[in-house]
């Protein structure tokens, strides 16, 4: 039987232009999703969302086989990651729009 974990870790954030979620270690899993909620949309208003590793939680660059995303801040988005190694983190940023869009940000594992 497969291993699995799901983590929320952002209940409501405001993104107010960049938001870097804790650090999570994930050495255990094979494969991860990042799923991402617009609590409070913000029609008009894009956000770019980057995946985020480090080989010990402290030292961060973007992943390297993941294209930043790009998405109006509506509705509810997810973002498929692997071969990302021992930590990972979500990195936010409101590159639009004058209101802020509050977030709810999950992690789902799986070995």
């Amino acid at each position: 039987m497969r291993q699995s974990q799901s983590a929320v870790l952002e209940r409501g954030v405001d993104l107010e232009k960049v938001h870097e979620t804790e650090p999570f270690e994930t050495a255990w899993a094979g494969e991860a999703r990042w799923y991402v909620q617009f609590l409070r949309p913000a029609p008009g208003s894009q956000v770019e969302f980057r995946v985020q590793i480090s080989p010990d939680g402290l030292n961060w660059i973007d992943h390297e086989s993941i294209a930043p995303l790009a998405s109006e801040a509506v509705g509810l988005l997810s973002i498929p990651v692997v071969n990302f190694g021992h930590w990972l983190r979500l990195r936010s940023e409101q590159k639009s729009g004058d209101e802020a869009p509050m977030l709810r940000i999950y992690l789902e594992l799986k070995e």
